[in-house]
């Protein structure tokens, strides 16, 4: 997997950046969100909000993928902020 966009948020919110993964297959898999919690940034998955208005992840990760792409996203997150740019479409591998 790869990180195939990352747009950085600017605003007062907790979300920092939007952004999109690849499979090895060639599957996109739109909406993933980087988020400055209470513990620092963290990985969100696509949700969508519920009739009951409660938001529900759409895709859901196993832990330990979840994880590796959690650090892929803060890595990708610092190298853009730093650089200034607010986009990405490398290859770079998950």
């Amino acid at each position: 997997m790869k990180i195939s966009r990352m747009n950085l948020f600017e605003g007062d919110s907790k979300l920092v950046a939007f952004f999109d993964i690849q499979t090895e297959e060639g599957i996109i898999i739109k909406g993933f969100k980087l988020v400055n919690g209470a513990n620092g940034l963290f990985a969100g998955a696509p949700s969508e909000k519920g009739k009951d208005d409660k938001y529900y992840d759409s895709v859901i990760v196993p832990k330990e993928l979840k994880e590796s792409l959690q650090t892929m996203a803060i890595d990708e997150y610092n190298k853009l902020k730093g650089s200034g740019n607010s986009a990405k479409s490398d290859d770079a591998p998950l």
